[in-house]
């Protein structure tokens, strides 16, 4: 998958993107290293597989779901990881649908959804989507980069979990935080 197909999407659609070039090798690696001991993967927002390549070579005997919306670019997904279960889909309906499901433990979803840049709609259906799914299990975390210096998305009211932010990736355009989201210990 090529930087000019990312760059046709990103032109088309620019609140599904949200970034002016695909996750560089360095911000995609620190992602992994959160997701390490993960007894499941599931990637949100996979898109031309930057982040998915090195979780397979970081992870390769874990089950990995990659999900994204852009029929285009799952299909391209499925031909490059044949061992990936890959699923155009919302990300939020992904994520509820595993919700109902028997997962192992240590189930670590990992984004690069462009939460700021998401519809209103879109963004609170996901974010209550993810929320759910972490608080269902306290070994479940989420991994998330913004390029903002802040949290990724605001927690709603009442929530028992934490974001942790764990590195900033200077080798990335534009550069990217790394953040950690799970259910606070004493919850």
């Amino acid at each position: 998958m090529t930087t000019a197909m990312f760059l046709k999407q990103a032109l088309a659609r620019p609140q599904r993107v949200g970034a002016l070039l695909p996750s560089s090798r360095y911000l995609a690696a620190a992602m992994a290293r959160e997701a390490a001991g993960a007894g499941l993967l599931v990637e949100l927002g996979a898109g031309t597989g930057a982040v998915t390549r090195v979780l397979r070579d970081a992870c390769p005997a874990t089950p990995l779901i990659a999900a994204e919306i852009d029929a285009e670019l799952a299909w391209h997904l499925r031909l490059r990881f044949p061992g990936v279960d890959v699923r155009a889909a919302h990300a939020h309906r992904l994520v509820a649908e595993l919700r109902r499901e028997a997962l192992p433990e240590q189930a670590v979803v990992v984004s690069s959804l462009p939460f700021r840049s998401l519809p209103r709609k879109v963004h609170l259906r996901t974010v209550e989507a993810i929320c759910n799914f972490l608080e269902d299990d306290p070994t479940r975390r989420l991994v998330q980069y913004t390029y903002q210096p802040r949290r990724p998305f605001d927690l709603p009211e009442h929530s028992r979990l934490l974001w942790r932010w764990r590195r900033t990736v200077w080798l990335n355009v534009p550069p990217a935080g790394v953040w950690v989201l799970q259910r606070t210990p004493e919850s």
